[in-house]
């Protein structure tokens, strides 16, 4: 007799991949919090940041990392940088 109470199979599942990954938790909670403090800035830092992005075609996320990671600010005359960017986007359907 199988009895099930509808909850998640307690074998692993090949075709369900954890946020994690399949390699087990390590620091992905770590990463994620760190990720949330330096995405998370004061509502008129964000704001401004926002506005900025918008102007010149990038997404908060794309501006904000970019001045995380090189410390430029970039504007509409870094054209090459931005294009660059917008390359790297995923594809969405």
């Amino acid at each position: 007799m199988h009895l099930s109470n509808g909850g998640p199979p307690l074998d692993d599942d090949d075709t369900h991949t954890p946020p994690w990954g399949k390699n087990g938790i390590g620091t992905y909670f770590l990463w994620a919090a760190a990720k949330k403090r330096a995405f998370d800035a004061p509502f008129d830092i964000a704001r401004r940041r926002a506005q900025r992005a918008a102007m010149i075609g990038l997404t908060y996320e794309e501006y904000t990392l970019e001045i995380l990671e090189r410390g430029r600010y970039l504007n509409a005359a870094d054209t090459t940088r931005i294009a660059e960017i917008i390359s790297k986007r995923p594809v969405r359907y």
